[in-house]
Protein backbone atom coordinates (compact mmCIF):
# COMPACT_ATOMS: atom_id res chain seq x y z
CA UNK A 1 0.00 0.00 0.00
CA UNK A 2 1.10 3.64 -0.53
CA UNK A 3 -0.31 6.82 0.68
CA UNK A 4 0.20 9.76 -1.14
CA UNK A 5 -0.35 13.60 1.23
CA UNK A 6 -2.57 15.90 -0.51
CA UNK A 7 -0.54 18.86 -1.22
CA UNK A 8 -1.42 21.88 1.39
CA UNK A 9 -3.31 24.38 -0.09
CA UNK A 10 -2.20 27.74 0.46
CA UNK A 11 -4.40 29.36 -2.05
CA UNK A 12 -7.42 28.77 -0.07
CA UNK A 13 -6.27 29.02 3.31
CA UNK A 14 -5.06 32.62 1.86
CA UNK A 15 -8.38 33.67 0.85
CA UNK A 16 -9.61 32.36 4.26
CA UNK A 17 -6.98 35.08 6.09
CA UNK A 18 -8.20 37.51 3.39
CA UNK A 19 -11.79 37.10 3.88
CA UNK A 20 -11.69 37.00 7.90
CA UNK A 21 -9.53 39.85 8.03
CA UNK A 22 -11.56 42.10 5.63
CA UNK A 23 -14.45 40.73 7.76
CA UNK A 24 -12.99 42.00 10.83
CA UNK A 25 -11.92 45.01 9.88
CA UNK A 26 -15.16 46.21 8.30
CA UNK A 27 -16.69 45.34 11.66
CA UNK A 28 -14.44 47.30 13.73
CA UNK A 29 -14.69 50.28 10.87
CA UNK A 30 -18.53 50.26 11.63
CA UNK A 31 -17.80 50.29 15.61
CA UNK A 32 -19.84 46.42 15.80
CA UNK A 33 -20.20 45.31 19.34
CA UNK A 34 -17.51 43.26 20.95
CA UNK A 35 -19.84 40.58 21.11
CA UNK A 36 -20.50 40.16 17.62
CA UNK A 37 -17.05 40.85 16.96
CA UNK A 38 -15.78 37.98 18.66
CA UNK A 39 -18.59 35.78 17.43
CA UNK A 40 -18.17 36.17 13.81
CA UNK A 41 -14.62 35.84 14.30
CA UNK A 42 -15.12 32.54 16.83
CA UNK A 43 -16.82 31.40 13.41
CA UNK A 44 -14.61 32.53 11.27
CA UNK A 45 -11.55 30.73 12.90
CA UNK A 46 -14.02 27.12 13.35
CA UNK A 47 -14.17 27.37 9.19
CA UNK A 48 -10.71 28.41 9.22
CA UNK A 49 -9.69 25.21 11.56
CA UNK A 50 -11.65 22.59 9.55
CA UNK A 51 -10.24 24.12 6.09
CA UNK A 52 -6.56 23.36 7.99
CA UNK A 53 -7.82 20.05 9.26
CA UNK A 54 -8.69 19.24 5.83
CA UNK A 55 -5.27 20.08 4.78
CA UNK A 56 -3.25 17.90 6.85
CA UNK A 57 -5.90 14.92 6.65
CA UNK A 58 -6.58 14.72 2.80
CA UNK A 59 -4.64 11.45 1.75
CA UNK A 60 -5.03 9.10 -1.64
CA UNK A 61 -4.10 5.76 -0.59
CA UNK A 62 -2.84 3.31 -3.65
CA UNK A 63 -3.11 -0.98 -1.97
CA UNK A 64 -2.05 -3.59 -3.29
CA UNK A 65 -5.10 -5.10 -4.45
CA UNK A 66 -5.83 -2.40 -7.38
CA UNK A 67 -8.06 0.01 -5.13
CA UNK A 68 -7.93 3.61 -4.75
CA UNK A 69 -8.91 5.13 -1.40
CA UNK A 70 -9.72 8.84 -0.80
CA UNK A 71 -9.70 10.50 2.33
CA UNK A 72 -10.50 13.62 3.16
CA UNK A 73 -11.36 14.61 6.94
CA UNK A 74 -14.13 12.20 9.02
CA UNK A 75 -16.61 13.09 6.36
CA UNK A 76 -15.60 11.40 3.29
CA UNK A 77 -13.74 7.79 2.91
CA UNK A 78 -14.23 6.36 -0.44
CA UNK A 79 -12.74 3.78 -2.43
CA UNK A 80 -12.73 3.43 -6.27
CA UNK A 81 -11.09 -0.12 -8.59
CA UNK A 82 -8.22 1.58 -10.27
CA UNK A 83 -8.61 -0.64 -13.53
CA UNK A 84 -11.47 1.34 -14.05
CA UNK A 85 -9.57 4.63 -14.09
CA UNK A 86 -9.35 5.72 -17.82
CA UNK A 87 -7.44 8.98 -18.23
CA UNK A 88 -5.09 11.17 -15.80
CA UNK A 89 -4.91 14.87 -16.73
CA UNK A 90 -4.03 18.51 -15.21
CA UNK A 91 -7.31 19.98 -14.03
CA UNK A 92 -7.93 23.58 -13.19
CA UNK A 93 -11.13 22.45 -12.28
CA UNK A 94 -12.66 24.93 -9.42
CA UNK A 95 -15.70 22.51 -7.85
CA UNK A 96 -15.95 21.51 -4.30
CA UNK A 97 -13.60 17.80 -4.20
CA UNK A 98 -11.40 16.25 -2.57
CA UNK A 99 -8.32 18.52 -3.16
CA UNK A 100 -7.51 21.32 -1.06
CA UNK A 101 -4.93 22.70 -3.07
CA UNK A 102 -5.80 23.99 -6.57
CA UNK A 103 -3.08 22.47 -8.23
CA UNK A 104 -5.10 19.51 -8.85
CA UNK A 105 -5.80 16.52 -10.98
CA UNK A 106 -8.62 14.93 -12.68
CA UNK A 107 -8.80 11.12 -12.81
CA UNK A 108 -11.33 10.29 -15.43
CA UNK A 109 -13.58 7.07 -14.02
CA UNK A 110 -16.22 4.86 -15.25
CA UNK A 111 -17.84 6.05 -18.05
CA UNK A 112 -18.43 9.91 -17.58
CA UNK A 113 -17.25 10.31 -13.99
CA UNK A 114 -14.72 12.59 -12.81
CA UNK A 115 -12.26 12.48 -9.56
CA UNK A 116 -10.47 15.74 -8.93
CA UNK A 117 -7.88 15.37 -6.32
CA UNK A 118 -4.25 17.13 -5.40
CA UNK A 119 -1.48 14.58 -4.45
CA UNK A 120 1.60 16.09 -3.69
CA UNK A 121 3.68 14.20 -5.73
CA UNK A 122 1.64 13.84 -8.70
CA UNK A 123 3.78 12.62 -10.99
CA UNK A 124 4.51 9.66 -8.61
CA UNK A 125 1.09 8.91 -7.89
CA UNK A 126 0.04 8.67 -11.74
CA UNK A 127 3.09 6.46 -12.37
CA UNK A 128 1.55 4.03 -9.36
CA UNK A 129 -1.59 4.02 -10.83
CA UNK A 130 -0.20 2.82 -14.30
CA UNK A 131 1.45 0.21 -12.92
CA UNK A 132 -1.32 -0.84 -11.35
CA UNK A 133 -3.39 -0.24 -14.82
CA UNK A 134 -1.49 0.18 -17.74
CA UNK A 135 -4.23 0.93 -19.93
CA UNK A 136 -4.80 4.77 -17.71
CA UNK A 137 -3.92 7.41 -20.09
CA UNK A 138 -1.46 9.48 -18.22
CA UNK A 139 -1.48 12.96 -19.95
CA UNK A 140 0.06 14.90 -17.26
CA UNK A 141 3.35 15.30 -19.50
Amino acid sequence: MKTYKSKFGFEIMGFLTLLFLVTIGYMLYKNESLNTILIVGGINLLVFGFFLYLNFSTEYRITDNGILKIKCGFAYNKSYDINKIKSISKSNNLISSHAPSLDRIELTYDQFDQIVISPKDKTGFAMELTKMNPKIVNKLN
